[in-house]
């Protein structure tokens, strides 16, 4: 079985707010370690249940989080930030499932440091079905076949896994108290529940179907300002929504639509207020 991984941080055991996860703030060093642990839980679960080839990409932010030195030298590691597919760079259909390590709820809901993409998006869709980060990048799997059979997080992106992907395993290693503040297990004992799920999702893994995405999906990210959509707007092909912040494109594949919504978010974050 050939498993990929992809990792982001705002979900990890333990991290409560943005100093855990931003490289200029005190709490950060310590998350990169606790990062890379839970993810080598993950992967020595998923070797000892009969993986042979694990890539992790590290999703979080600039994307290079995950501390190489330390990583388990089994798996093969993606790192840094200018990535073609960003957070699914490296996935195509030569795997046989995707586990989603570290994730959050959308913006918008309630969960830890939830959010989708940057802080100027309020929400997404792919056609009519709203999504964030974990509902695009599920899609993109779904577009070469490839099921999601984990995600991990704190409990409000379990909830939001469960809803969107019938069957996947989730394991809750927090629970939210506001979107700064958690009640966590500890990395030993998110460990174990790690371990316990990543084995269901791998030996149950024929029980869970690819998320199909559209054929010729619209995409629609709603920003918070307009200033922000008028520079979204700027990629060709787009259009804003009368009366909204929405930028529409209309895209022909999945791919294309996963590639126009990193090149609206990137100009959307040159807006600049005086």
């Amino acid at each position: 079985m050939k498993l990929y991984l992809s990792v982001d941080m705002e979900g990890i055991t333990g991290l409560p707010d943005e100093t855990f996860v931003k490289a200029n703030m005190h709490n950060y060093e310590r998350s990169r370690k606790i990062m890379t642990e839970e993810t080598n839980v993950v992967i020595r679960n998923a070797l000892d249940n009969g993986c042979t080839g694990i890539l992790v990409n590290d999703s979080h932010s600039k994307m290079n989080n995950i501390l190489i030195e330390d990583l388990h030298p089994d798996a093969q590691l993606i790192t840094g930030e200018v990535k073609p597919f960003s957070m699914m760079h490296g996935l195509d259909n030569t795997f046989d499932g995707a586990m989603f390590i570290g994730y959050h709820a959308r913006a918008g809901k309630f969960g830890v440091m939830s959010h989708t993409m940057i802080q100027a998006v309020r929400t997404m869709y792919i056609n009519d079905q709203e999504i964030g980060e974990m509902g695009l990048n599920a899609y993109l799997a779904g577009y070469y076949g490839v099921p999601v059979i984990a995600v991990t997080g704190d409990d409000q992106a379990a909830k939001e896994a469960e809803a969107l992907i019938p069957n996947v395993k989730t394991a809750a290693v927090k629970e939210t108290i506001s979107r700064s503040s958690v009640k966590s297990l500890t990395p030993k004992k998110a460990a174990k529940l790690l371990t316990e799920k990543i084995t269901e999702a791998i030996q149950q893994r024929d029980s869970i179907s690819p998320l199909i995405p559209p054929s010729n999906p619209i995409l629609r990210v709603e920003f918070a300002n307009y200033g922000q959509a008028e520079w979204a707007n700027l990629m060709p092909g787009t259009e804003i929504e009368t009366g909204t912040t929405i930028v529409r494109f209309q895209a022909q594949d999945m791919l294309e639509a996963y590639q126009a919504m990193l090149v609206m978010t990137e100009l959307a974050m040159i807006t600049k207020f005086s």
